[in-house]
């Protein structure tokens, strides 16, 4: 892993409070900036832009040059650990990603091991190094990968769903077998991060999208546990690493990954008021969000308002200044700027 302590999301994570928090933007790579629409145009297809490190490392890139964001994040996708783990993976323009579906503990013979996940995604590493080499040496590098959970919706599913019913059905029908398909997607992702940290991310984020479709036990069954368990071996391996964790919509359950210990960070979606976040969790953990993407859209007084909001109450503390969720291709760019321009007066 390489780094410098003076990098300002390194200090964050590592504890202190900077009279300017650091700022970045869940999918700050994207469509909402003109220069990826042309580039995706001439590349094909969003897996051709995934896997080429040239096009991958230019879209990381391209929002670091135009705003200088504190950090810069790996452009990928979390489905690309399932299609290195033997299934089929496609994008259906206008809908979204499409696997062939896992629906019960025999089909998970037809899946490949964790240690054989990694000539499919060798590409990935290879823009991860390149990315260390071009970024500014003040911006930090993050590395990602879905949570087990989230992963395990898609695969199960074949889809993205609007409540998760189809990996809940098989969940509560057989644990057992749903156990076996979790410890795989969680031991591939530390295998898949922790080549991403030898190939120089400084900072590890894990999104787990859908674990507020989990209550109770099972929230600490399959939302909990493997994050623990990914954020422990990952540290175990490289002392020193910073992890951030994204149980969205987990509502109270960002409190037991406060007090899991592993974690130096927690992403809060815009949900979670931040009063509650500073009050319950700041002192335990680095605070990062959790601006309304829909404020990059609408922008005007609203979004200088909300922006020092956030600053005023989260401020005080170890805060990360991002959104709630991701930029939406929505977004303009020129609010972007706007609400730059408020963080770092």
């Amino acid at each position: 892993m390489t780094g410098s302590p003076k990098k300002t999301l390194l200090r964050v994570l590592a504890g202190e409070t900077l009279k300017t928090p650091p700022v970045w933007m869940m999918r700050q790579a994207g469509r909402y900036l003109p220069e990826y629409r042309e580039l995706r145009a001439t590349a094909g297809g969003f897996l051709d832009l995934c896997y080429n490190p040239d096009f991958a490392t230019e879209v990381t890139m391209q929002p670091i040059r135009r705003y200088g964001f504190d950090a810069a994040i790996l452009f990928a996708d979390i489905l690309l650990l399932p299609q290195a783990l033997g299934m089929d993976l496609w994008f259906v323009e206008g809908e979204g990603p499409r696997l062939n579906p896992v629906t019960c503990a025999a089909d998970l013979t037809k899946l490949k091991g964790k240690d054989d996940i990694h000539d499919v995604l060798g590409p990935v590493y290879e823009t991860v190094k390149r990315l260390s080499g071009e970024l500014p040496k003040e911006t930090t590098l993050i590395g990602f990968a879905g949570a087990p959970w989230t992963v395990a919706t898609y695969m199960v599913a074949g889809r993205g769903t609007p409540d998760q019913a189809p990996a809940r059905e098989w969940m509560y029908r057989d644990p057992i077998g749903f156990g076996q398909l979790i410890d795989l997607i969680t031991e591939s992702t530390i295998e898949y991060l922790a080549k991403q940290v030898e190939a120089g991310a400084e900072v590890i984020k894990l999104f787990d999208s859908w674990s507020g479709a989990l209550g109770g036990s099972c929230f600490e069954e399959y939302a909990l546990k493997p994050a623990v368990r990914i954020a422990t071996e990952l540290k175990a391996r490289f002392p020193g690493l910073p992890v951030i964790g994204f149980p969205r919509g987990a509502s109270g359950g960002y409190i037991k990954f406060a007090d899991a210990g592993v974690f130096d960070g927690l992403a809060i979606d815009t949900s979670v008021p931040a009063d509650w976040a500073r009050d319950v969790l700041q002192s335990k953990v680095a605070v990062q969000g959790n601006l309304d993407p829909m404020l990059l859209i609408t922008g005007g007084e609203s979004l200088e308002r909300e922006t020092n909001r956030l600053l005023e109450i989260l401020g005080q503390g170890p805060y990360i200044f991002n959104l709630g969720h991701g930029i939406t291709p929505q977004g303009d760019p020129a609010n972007v700027e706007k609400m730059l321009r408020v963080i770092r007066g």
